[in-house]
């Protein structure tokens, strides 16, 4: 059956506000207010998109298998390794593509076709746009059957991708709750997979781009992959489910459910992430003149920073930047680091505070 499933225009015309899936809604809705109360009380935002953005990243990569460490990525944010990985590299092109996604919804308050498009070329590096050519099919990541055809016209892609552009931006075209509206339109843009590579990281991306744009959060920092990644095999089943029955209420209750439970998690990261901040800044002022906000924040937004980035930050000579890390470092505050002729420096209280659960 499912072979022969194609995506019609939204909205659909089915029963999605189940007494199931409606009582959900109130504690997701929580979750993501006080995950967006908590994180405007860190003094600079950039910050939690720094490093949430590349969890965020790394766990959306592995989604469609592309492991990678945070090691690695955080040294290419750096560009201190010129070896590093490809993975690593694809990992920063989604935090390049994530931040473009953000600034584009903070300036004009919608996500358009064009807005997707480029976030979609700075995620796979490449301008190729929508799918022009028949052959993509969506198969067992086991078996290797195909299970799905999604639509191989560019007519139909292009006619399906403007109606998601308006499902997209125009509330009234289907009243109902952000958060079932953003399960919907999700496995829509699955479902169409307009792009020849980066469909799903560019679904993901979009995901959180939508939370921003009703105003349920105010950054990119909703660490949904990580739940898919534990729930894969729910996550694909769940959404070939749709197609197969049109049963929509186990997809929407695992959607609505992954934002409760990142949220919450992400909520947890944020308190550490503030907590740990605190503590080094007690540190800081108590224990050197060179203590400014600007210092702290840097040191917590580039958790791997080297002499010229925090010379730059900070509009200070090379020397003197060299002077405070190197400080830092001998007081067993940051951990030196040296590769080949570079050094750089990591700040490992930030990866305590993520990788702390409770």
């Amino acid at each position: 059956m499912s072979a022969n499933w194609t995506p019609q225009e939204l909205p659909y015309q089915r029963e999605l506000e189940t007494l199931r899936v409606l009582k959900l809604l109130p504690e997701a809705h929580r979750a993501l207010a006080e995950l967006k109360g908590v994180a405007q009380s860190i003094p600079k935002q950039d910050i939690l998109i720094n490093t949430l953005a590349i969890q965020e990243a790394k766990d959306s990569s592995e989604v469609e298998n592309i492991v990678t460490t945070h090691d690695e990525i955080y040294k290419a944010s750096i560009e201190v390794d010129k070896m590093t990985s490809s993975q690593a590299k694809e990992v920063q092109n989604y935090i390049t593509a994530m931040k473009k996604g953000f600034e584009l919804v903070k300036e004009y308050k919608c996500l358009t076709l064009n807005h997707i498009k480029n976030i979609q070329e700075l995620l796979e590096n490449k301008n190729a746009g929508f799918r022009k050519v028949p052959g993509t099919t969506l198969k067992n990541q086991k078996t290797g059957d195909v299970v799905y055809t999604p639509p191989q016209d560019f007519s139909s892609i292009q006619t399906l991708m403007n109606n998601l552009e308006k499902f997209i931006n125009t509330s009234d075209l289907l009243p109902i709750d952000h958060l079932i509206k953003l399960a919907v339109f999700h496995f829509q843009f699955e479902s169409i997979h307009p792009f020849y590579d980066g469909n799903g990281r560019t679904g993901r991306i979009l995901n959180i781009l939508y939370l921003i744009q009703y105003n349920l959060l105010d950054t990119p920092i909703l660490y949904l992959s990580r739940y898919i990644v534990q729930h894969k095999s729910d996550y694909y089943k769940l959404l070939q489910q749709v197609r197969e029955t049109d049963e929509w209420e186990e997809y929407l209750v695992f959607i609505i459910t992954a934002i409760t439970f990142t949220a919450k998690e992400t909520l947890q990261l944020v308190k550490n992430i503030k907590q740990a901040m605190a503590r080094f800044k007690t540190i800081l002022r108590d224990n050197y003149k060179f203590y400014s906000q600007d210092l702290l924040n840097h040191l917590f937004k580039q958790p791997y920073t080297k002499i010229e980035f925090l010379q730059k930050e900070l509009n200070i000579s090379r020397i003197t930047a060299a002077s405070y890390l190197n400080q830092l470092a001998e007081d067993g505050h940051l951990v030196k680091h040296k590769m080949g002729r570079l050094n750089y420096y990591v700040n490992e209280s930030v990866l305590t505070a993520l990788n702390q659960t409770s």
